[in-house]
């Protein structure tokens, strides 16, 4: 699995640096009017490019030596994976078309993720076949249909989760390597050693891309690579839960709450202020972080000011995911444990929300350095 993982990261880095050097001018410019946008300069918007590529070329290469090769690492990937390979591909696809041409509305967007959403349900065959609490998971076997609904759910939603959360360098591509790695270690427990080939060829190809995002923030990710790690990460924690029900359904939903709830809160948000949810703003928690809690550059004009205090802000946001990621891990099995956890970080979200909002974050907290 390691020398799987070399090859994934090495592809990844190295056509993200054929990205930086020769197709810039396949990227459209971002607008300076963004609302969400925290840098300076024109960045290329195609770091899925590489992470595509880099995913790809690890499942393939690792299922070729699996099935034909004599499986000498015990990778154990079947040829289930190319279904995955398969049904990811419009969601990535149609990000990648936005991030060239910024012509393609969310409205396709959402329908593309949805056509992911349905080839992962009838291609792989993913389905949520519990929720943890008995008298609705025996509805769920009378009616199989509401599974389908929550994969459904899942795999539509979380590529955009990924997306709104990908606003600093280095933080939705940190937050896709540390949850992939959460599925792959739990998977590794139960003997999954394909799934967790998967997950682990996802982290490497995030690391790779990661050389050219974080610190100096050369490479964005854009709406191809936001759309790849959601759908990926979906289809992984579907496939644990329900070929292992040993795993609670609420281990995914605690390890990625962070993303899902930075989505739903958004759109309540917006709701209430009458605003369509598809609008973008500069009022997501990692946008707060950076205007409220790193205030240590004052000229935003000077880019290399700018990427520094860009830089300073996923490392608090990183330290979040963890509060959701460690009891995750340690208490994937027990759906109660995870409920509460869950709760928990929902209460820290909105009062620390509520406290930048109102400036009200206690000194020690604020970066003024």
């Amino acid at each position: 699995m390691v020398w799987l993982s070399v090859l994934t990261f090495l592809v990844s880095m190295v056509i993200g640096g054929w990205v930086l050097r020769g197709a810039r001018r396949r990227s459209t410019a971002y607008g300076q009017d963004k609302p969400q946008r925290l840098h300076a300069g024109e960045v290329p918007r195609l770091g899925g490019v590489g992470l595509l590529a880099g995913l790809l070329m690890g499942w393939l290469v690792g299922l070729v030596n699996s099935q034909w090769g004599g499986d000498p690492s015990s990778l154990r990937l079947e040829p289930w994976t190319l279904s995955w390979c398969v049904a990811l591909l419009p969601a990535v696809i149609g990000g990648l078309h936005e991030d060239c041409t910024q012509r393609l509305t969310v409205r396709y967007r959402l329908l593309l993720t949805l056509l992911t959403a349905a080839l992962g349900i009838t291609l792989a065959g993913l389905y949520v076949p519990r929720v943890g609490l008995p008298w609705l998971d025996q509805w769920m076997l009378e009616l199989p249909w509401i599974g389908m609904a929550l994969a459904a759910l899942a795999l539509a939603g979380l590529p955009h989760a990924f997306n709104i959360i990908d606003g600093c360098n280095g933080l939705a591509g940190m937050v896709a390597l540390i949850t992939a790695l959460a599925i792959a270690h739990v998977a590794l427990q139960l003997g999954d050693r394909g799934l967790a080939t998967l997950m682990v060829v996802m982290a490497a190809s995030s690391a790779g891309f990661l050389v050219w995002n974080y610190p100096r923030g050369l490479l964005f990710a854009g709406d191809g690579g936001a759309y790849l790690w959601g759908s990926v990460i979906a289809f992984g924690a579907i496939a644990l839960v329900q070929r292992h029900p040993q795993v609670s359904p609420w281990f995914p939903v605690l390890l990625l709450i962070y993303p899902v709830w930075e989505t739903l809160f958004s759109i309540y948000r917006k709701l209430a202020r009458g605003v369509s949810p598809g609008v973008a703003d500069a009022l997501h928690f990692h946008q707060l972080v950076y205007r409220r809690i790193v205030r240590g550059v004052v000229d935003e004009a000077d880019a290399r000011k700018l990427l520094r205090r860009n830089n300073r802000t996923a490392p608090y946001l990183w330290g979040f995911t963890l509060l959701t990621v460690l009891p995750a891990l340690l208490f994937w099995r027990s759906t109660w444990v995870l409920m509460v956890f869950t709760l928990l970080f929902v209460i820290t979200y909105v009062l620390a929300y509520l406290a930048m909002i109102r400036f009200k974050l206690p000194g020690w907290l604020r970066d003024d350095s």
